[in-house]
């Protein structure tokens, strides 16, 4: 369960939240322009663009659930069980396994354009990362500072889908959740109208106008609820402002303890939240235990380096004491 978002004020911003029962150490990274990316099946790439995000190393490799690199293009992988569908290789394609999606575009694309470029040769094969690490199902969000898309490898071939409203959940497929939001194209954030002729109704609340939007956890209400509240918003254009905005729309979906339950015990909550300024390469990020936000400034790392910065997530909770 997971959900991510673009947002534009005068900067481009993307976030994401990340909504497991258990953590698998993530940290934020930095891989720099001379680490050498091996890839299965297509050689190495010694030379690429800069890229931050989160993401799990595992003997060196930075595995990334999500990243933006040094030129504002950002992408994001969330889980899709039962519909992600990886293939057998193609020699006539370029063969890259799904943990290797992330690293493949952010090396050598700077926007959309070219993504779909790469895309029209891509084949997401079925190749593990090691026999303890099987593939994760996903699908993922692309974005670069004007707008998004959408990639799916299903059962009957990768889809590709514009996505005009810059978010995305889980199951099921994107055009399911495109066709269920029409759904709800009567909400709005303004006073709501009387449409019962003369009979004179006094609103008994503020906000009536968004009676029915979702307010439970499935990836179709998170959808539709984030949708609303970022389409909405209203936010100044300063980096504070800007930042702040998207912490508090990605919050309408958060996850807590106890609310959705699990076998074992287990509890889903929003191990963290991220927002990417896709203008300046500054990661931002908030975790379950601590609601400070914390940064990473790409720009602060040595760029022309080979090997990873790694920075741990600061989990426990910050409190300003004011007196």
């Amino acid at each position: 369960m997971c959900t991510a978002i673009t947002y534009k004020t005068r900067d481009s911003y993307f976030g994401r939240s990340l909504d497991l029962e258990y953590s698998y150490n993530e940290k934020v990274v930095v891989t720099p322009r001379n680490f050498i990316f091996d890839f299965r099946r297509k050689g190495s790439i010694e030379n690429h663009y800069a890229i931050i995000g989160m993401a799990t190393v595992v003997s060196d490799y930075p595995l990334y659930y999500e990243a933006a690199n040094e030129c504002g293009l950002a992408m994001a992988g969330l889980n899709f069980p039962g519909n992600a569908h990886y293939y057998e290789e193609k020699e006539d394609k370029d063969n890259i396994s799904p943990f290797e999606f992330i690293p493949w575009i952010l090396c050598q694309c700077r926007n959309l354009d070219e993504v779909l470029m790469l895309l029209e040769k891509i084949n997401l094969c079925n190749i593990n990362f090691n026999e303890d690490m099987p593939l994760s199902p996903l699908h993922w969000i692309i974005a670069d500072k004007e707008k998004a898309i959408t990639v799916e490898a299903v059962s009957v071939g990768m889809k590709i889908y514009e996505n005009p409203v810059g978010v995305l959940t889980n199951n099921p497929e994107f055009d399911y959740h495109m066709t269920y939001l029409c759904d709800f194209a009567n909400l709005t954030s303004f006073p709501h109208k009387n449409n019962f002729g003369n009979i004179d109704l006094t609103p008994y609340s503020r906000g009536i106008g968004a009676k029915g939007l979702p307010g439970d956890n499935s990836s179709t209400s998170r959808f539709v609820r984030a949708a609303f509240t970022k389409l909405n918003s209203l936010s100044g254009d300063s980096e504070n402002e800007s930042i702040s905005q998207v912490f508090h729309i990605l919050g309408s979906v958060n996850q807590t303890r106890g609310c959705v339950r699990l076998e074992g015990g287990k509890n889903m909550i929003t191990e963290y939240t991220s927002c990417i300024n896709l203008h300046k390469g500054i990661y931002y990020y908030t975790t379950y235990g601590n609601r400070c936000i914390s940064s990473v400034d790409i720009n602060r790392c040595n760029l022309e380096g080979d090997g990873l910065s790694v920075f741990s997530l600061v989990k426990e909770q910050i409190i300003n004491k004011q007196n």
